[in-house]
């Protein structure tokens, strides 16, 4: 049984389906199910659910070939060497992720709530259902992660997002994230004719158009560009369980651990947790997915408290930007292990020991 069908319960149950188990997702939303979030897939996520099977060649998606930093006084550009990224409205992505996951004969309990657990069974709109194996991919505030005592550590601070859509031609083939003294703002090509604005700020209170007051180049663009979405928002943060696995219990996706959205990597993450949880339910051994997940996390969490570093403190944030703007290797290079597409790309101590050396040098 998994609880929780937004795209990290449908990506597990997809990848359980394909070992030969038998498969109830359970969610109290009906579909499509929407949420906050910049919209953007990248490379890893792109090829990941290939895997799964979800065809994304028909999808009203539009590609974006790299990501551009920008503050006022230095921007710096990456491409993807490989690969492909998408902007992709999430309600799309969710119902192709449902057809792959109908077609391959998932069950689905829409609208039912889960009231209790014990160690073999739920408790689903007051009937207790039997499992062998529960997968909380249930968010932020799991309730199959507090039935098994797993817990949460924040390793961040919390954070707000903010997401918005716009009648507009993308005018850029990058996802541009612009960086201000109080929050950064991101634009996203979702469409031919469509482009997705998310704001990440630490401010409860500003929204959107408190935001574009901060970045008149992203304003001047919009120019009179017509709402077509209305603002949703969501909490974000760099945060994990304690353990991703207990006894007959294992967690994916944001029920397992989340990184602050300006990394954007939260949808690819989960679908990277999902193939790893199908591997070990189709050898019976949780372990091997609780090794897998410390992996999949290791480079985004070290790439998110590098972001919320710049985000902390102006001087290190146009340092930093000072420095792949003028040496766009570096940026690049940085890009291509965010982006999984490093030849055995790593982000390790050594190389965040010396990246900062050059940024206060710079």
């Amino acid at each position: 049984m998994i609880v929780g069908g937004g795209p990290a319960g449908l990506a597990a149950a997809i990848a359980a389906r394909a070992k030969g188990l038998r498969v109830t997702v359970v969610d109290s939303r009906i579909p499509p199910i929407d949420k906050a979030c910049g919209e953007g897939l990248l490379p890893e996520a792109v090829a990941a659910l290939g895997k799964l099977g979800v065809d994304l060649c028909n999808a009203s998606a539009t590609r974006f070939s790299g990501i551009r930093f920008s503050d006022e006084h230095s921007s710096a550009s990456a491409r993807f060497p490989r690969g492909t990224a998408l902007g992709l409205r999430r309600t799309a992505l969710h119902k192709l992720l449902l057809d792959r996951a109908t077609s391959s004969g998932i069950d689905f309990a829409w609208g039912a709530r889960v009231f209790a657990f014990d160690r073999a069974a739920a408790q689903v709109n007051g009937k207790w259902i039997g499992f062998r194996w529960l997968i909380g991919a249930d968010g932020q505030q799991s309730s199959v992660r507090r039935f098994a005592n797993l817990g949460r550590d924040l390793r961040g601070p919390t954070r707000f997002g903010f997401r918005r859509h716009y009648a507009i031609a993308p005018w850029s083939d990058f996802v541009e994230v612009h960086w201000g003294d109080r929050c950064q703002m991101v634009v996203t090509p979702t469409g031919a004719q469509e482009i997705c604005v998310s704001v990440f700020t630490s401010d409860l209170h500003q929204r959107i158009d408190d935001a574009l007051r901060e970045f008149p180049a992203v304003a001047r663009h919009l120019g009179g560009a017509q709402a077509v979405s209305s603002q949703a928002g969501a909490v974000t943060s760099l945060g994990r369980a304690r353990a991703v696995t207990r006894g007959a219990v294992a967690l994916v996706g944001d029920a397992s651990g989340t990184v602050d959205g300006i990394a954007g990597q939260g949808l690819s993450l989960a679908f990277q947790q999902a193939h790893a949880l199908g591997e070990a339910l189709g050898c019976g051994d949780l372990a091997h997915y609780a090794s897998a997940h410390r992996r999949i996390m290791r480079n985004a969490t070290r790439m998110t408290r590098l972001l919320l570093l710049m985000n902390s403190s102006a001087v290190i944030r146009r340092k930093a930007l000072r420095l792949f703007a003028i040496h766009p290797s570096v940026f690049s290079r940085l890009m291509s292990i965010h982006a999984g597409e490093a030849p055995g790309g790593a982000l390790g101590p050594a190389q965040i020991v010396g990246l900062g050396w050059r940024v206060l040098c710079s």
